[in-house]
């Protein structure tokens, strides 16, 4: 049985930093793409950043570029993303989520070609 579980979700100021954290188990993770996405009430889930399985491709959306910062670590099957430089438009319930392994660039923006996902984890980002 395939399990992600995110952790590292909270409340920090503007401006501050938080580090996201997703442990598989159940997956061969080695081989998947790996992804951040996020959700606020009311608005579709959309992509944060992508990596692929050697960690050697990374994808942002253009909104985080330059702040965030994803990687994975495959000896202990953890995916992170370094978030720094908050706003509070980043508020959100942040998602990790597995599939492929993706050979186009355009899957990795797609939530629908991820097929695993965790339960999320609440980022608050208070002015």
């Amino acid at each position: 049985q395939v399990q992600l579980v995110e952790s590292g979700g909270g409340l920090v100021q503007a401006g501050g930093s938080l580090r996201l954290s997703c442990a598989r188990s159940g997956l061969p993770f080695k081989t998947y793409t790996l992804g951040w996405f996020r959700q606020v009430p009311g608005k579709e889930r959309e992509f944060v950043a992508g990596i692929n399985w050697s960690g050697s491709t990374t994808y942002y959306a253009d909104s985080v570029k330059g702040r965030f910062t994803i990687s994975r670590d495959i000896a202990k099957n953890t995916m992170y993303l370094q978030m720094n430089s908050l706003k509070q438009e980043d508020t959100a319930v942040y998602y990790c989520a597995a599939g492929g392994p993706f050979g186009y660039a355009g899957d990795y923006y797609s939530s629908d070609k991820y097929n695993y996902w965790g339960q999320g984890t609440q980022v608050t980002v208070s002015s």
